[in-house]
């Protein structure tokens, strides 16, 4: 099997498609979190899909910078940047969140209770240490890396221009459900996930696969050039 851009780009959409599709669906009716509900199965299976998600985002945004990439220009790269780091950490306080906090939730309850409240928003009564900076940089990158590289690709005109807009503004609305109780501060995921599938399909059905033909050959792709 012949490995080709359009392949790898095609991937890219379908990877960010999933990781919206599961950022969505994993919090409705997500059970509230606590110590006593971290090693549930239902729980554990959620945590597991929001690992997947946060890896297939990576690769889904990843996909959206490099095949529009001269005209992302800078603040492409550092709303890129910004938002893989907050994907990584999300990555990793799931992976916790689904293999590790459920190992001492019986134990040291009071710790597991600490580290939920910082990953929903809430002050920890005691100290979580190097997971409440984990924490801040994930908050952090996905809010400003959203917004970054949303108004990018919005600028690039390459990708459809709703779906960048909507990853953009998807950090203030996340801003103000979060502080919200928590049946309101579930429903952040849709404004960023419902972004996620517009740019995936978008990406999918070769909006960016043509734009880095342009940028590398200095010609239309395709039909346009065909109709020169």
């Amino acid at each position: 099997m012949t490995v080709t851009a359009r392949g790898l780009v095609a991937a890219a959409g379908l990877s960010a498609v999933v990781a919206g599709t599961l950022f969505i669906g994993v919090q409705i009716g997500h059970p509230h979190l606590d110590a006593a509900s971290v090693g549930t199965t239902e729980v554990v299976v959620r945590s597991t899909l929001k690992f997947l998600m946060a890896v297939f985002a990576l690769v889904g945004i990843t996909g959206m910078y490099l095949s529009q990439i001269r005209r992302n220009g800078w603040p492409g790269l550092i709303g890129y940047v910004v938002l893989s780091a907050g994907y990584l950490c999300i990555a990793g306080t799931a992976f916790a969140s689904a293999f590790v906090l459920p190992l001492f939730a019986g134990t040291d309850p009071a710790a597991v209770d600490d580290m939920i409240a910082v990953a929903t928003g809430r002050s920890p009564a005691g100290d979580v240490g190097v997971y409440a900076v984990v924490a801040r940089i994930q908050d952090a990158g996905y809010l400003l890396g959203g917004l970054v590289f949303g108004v990018a690709l919005f600028r690039a005109r390459v990708l459809w221009r709703w779906a960048s807009a909507l990853l953009a503004v998807g950090g203030v609305v996340t801003i103000v459900l979060s502080l919200l109780p928590d049946a309101f501060y579930r429903l952040l995921a849709f404004p960023n996930g419902i972004a996620m599938i517009g740019l995936g399909l978008s990406l999918w059905l070769g909006r960016g696969a043509g734009d880095a033909t342009t940028a590398r050959t200095g010609e239309p792709a395709g039909p346009a050039r065909a109709m020169r």
